[in-house]
């Protein structure tokens, strides 16, 4: 199976290099390149991408909006967010507008083919380095709502937990003395229960809710 890309940056050269680095997978092709938000919408309408690989900061329409629009439509593609540590609190705005994850643009090339797997095949990206960064600088802040999660059962509210935390369904396992299929098990509840995208969405969820807090 080929998964079929869609490029979205303001940079010409950016575009070209990322689609000469993908292009060169057996299984990935870049069906289309967009300079704004906007042209990311007419070419996702156009040639429905599997995966979109969004830029944040462009003239025009941004990767936040464009995020959020492409996912309101049927059927959305995947949206995986390039960034640079500079942009922190617009990747906390585009995860929350529902990319599936995010990676640096200086990431090593293997390290973004393998990204760009990992979003289409239905997880979340949650690179340890990026993502711990991410949560101790930008949701150091109290927390929107306190009333914890009555929805959940207290093993529920164990394994939530530990997904903020950045545990594998094996880590999680391991420390909670159950199996992965049980850890699989859980998560699924939780995810119907909250109306949760993904694990990306279930970290933010855990912190505005104030299950867990940065460093503790």
């Amino acid at each position: 199976m080929v998964i079929r890309l869609l490029i979205c940056d303001d940079q010409a050269l950016v575009r070209g290099g990322l689609r000469m680095m993908l292009d060169a997978q057996d299984d990935l092709e870049v069906v289309a390149e967009a300079g704004d938000g906007r042209e990311a919408l007419a070419f996702a309408a156009e040639v429905r991408p599997d995966v979109v690989l969004m830029d944040i900061r462009m003239p025009g329409m941004d990767g936040i909006e464009a995020t959020r629009r492409l996912l309101d439509q049927a059927g959305p593609p995947r949206i995986l967010v390039l960034t640079t540590f500079d942009e922190d609190e617009y990747v906390y705005a585009a995860l929350r507008a529902g990319a599936s994850g995010f990676m640096l643009k200086s990431a090593p090339p293997a390290e973004l083919v393998r990204a760009v797997r990992v979003v289409h095949d239905g997880q979340a990206l949650l690179s340890p380095e990026v993502t711990r960064h991410l949560i101790e600088e930008y949701l150091r802040r109290p927390p929107q709502k306190t009333e914890g999660f009555p929805e959940l059962s207290e093993r529920e509210v164990d394994v939530l937990r530990q997904i903020a935390l950045g545990d594998s369904n094996q880590r999680i396992a391991e420390r909670l003395f159950i199996s992965e299929a049980t850890v699989k098990s859980h998560i699924n509840k939780i995810f119907t229960k909250l109306d949760l995208r993904d694990r990306v969405h279930a970290v933010i969820c855990a912190y505005e809710r104030g299950l867990v807090t940065p460093r503790g």
